[in-house]
């Protein structure tokens, strides 16, 4: 990475590396904080910068103004979108790298997450809600379909009848009922929703580094493959990391009753 784009200056998006977290926060409030394509170019750009920063181990996205996550797409962009743009992988693609990043990943949702900011969210490994989080896919009201991933990420993450439901019938969800079908899995007020992802941060951070990364690696590949591939891949994995020195350590760590010390290797 440049020495510019290290130190670049978001227009859409706001950054700042809190210990072992790096917050992003979508930056366009009195938009409710749609999409555009300046703000993937922002996404793209803090991706870059995150990904060589060995500081950061989790990584966070959040919205600004207390009203939305991201209310979805700019429609003043997709308006004007014809087939050859709608071919392009344009949210797809920055959920895509934050799912096959070795860093894991939160969106913290206060507000409304609906249409390009529920499939930015499905991009991450772990989402957490206040009480006013408001999720939908209303892309059939408009006459298209969800064009970020959601019509695959939404079925694999809350099942295939619950995916369906929220798809064809467009309708909103609140948050007690993200909850219960699991597209969210913490409900927090909205004054702890940052804190409680510094806390979760942290914790991630207490691990060997290598585990998040693996984890990761197993579930998300796993699920695209059988069960008996997924499960070679599992022992494979695993007996990789029996070989490593941070191994090694967090069983003398335990037995020793001590915070293990890593060295990432």
């Amino acid at each position: 990475m440049s020495e510019n784009d290290q130190n670049r200056q978001y227009d859409n998006i706001l950054y700042e590396v809190k210990g072992p977290l790096a917050l992003i926060t979508l930056n366009r409030a009195d938009k409710h904080n749609a999409i555009s394509l300046a703000t993937l170019d922002d996404l793209h750009a803090v991706m870059n910068r995150i990904e060589i920063d060995e500081s950061v181990r989790v990584i966070a996205i959040t919205g600004a103004g207390g009203r939305a996550f991201a209310a979805g797409s700019d429609l003043a962009e997709v308006e004007h979108r014809d087939l050859r743009q709608a071919l392009e992988p344009i949210v797809q693609g920055i959920a895509e790298r934050l799912e096959r990043c070795a860093k894991p990943s939160i969106a913290a949702i206060d507000g409304i997450c609906m249409g390009g900011g529920l499939e930015l969210a499905l991009g991450c490994d772990l989402r957490i809600g206040t009480p006013r989080s408001r999720f939908a896919t209303p892309e059939g009201k408009l006459g298209i379909i969800p064009g970020g991933g959601a019509t695959q990420r939404l079925p694999r993450i809350i099942g295939r009848a619950w995916g369906m439901e929220m798809l064809l019938m467009g309708e909103e969800m609140d948050a007690q009922q993200a909850l219960q079908v699991g597209l969210i899995t913490r409900l927090v007020e909205a004054e702890a929703l940052l804190a409680t992802v510094q806390k979760m941060a942290e914790h991630l951070a207490s691990y060997a580094p290598f585990v998040p990364q693996f984890m990761k690696a197993m579930v998300n590949h796993g699920m695209e493959a059988s069960l008996g591939a997924g499960l070679a891949m599992e022992k494979f994995a695993q007996g990789a990391l029996c070989e490593t020195e941070d191994k090694k350590e967090g069983m003398r760590a335990f037995v020793e009753k001590r915070p293990p010390v890593w060295k990432g290797r």
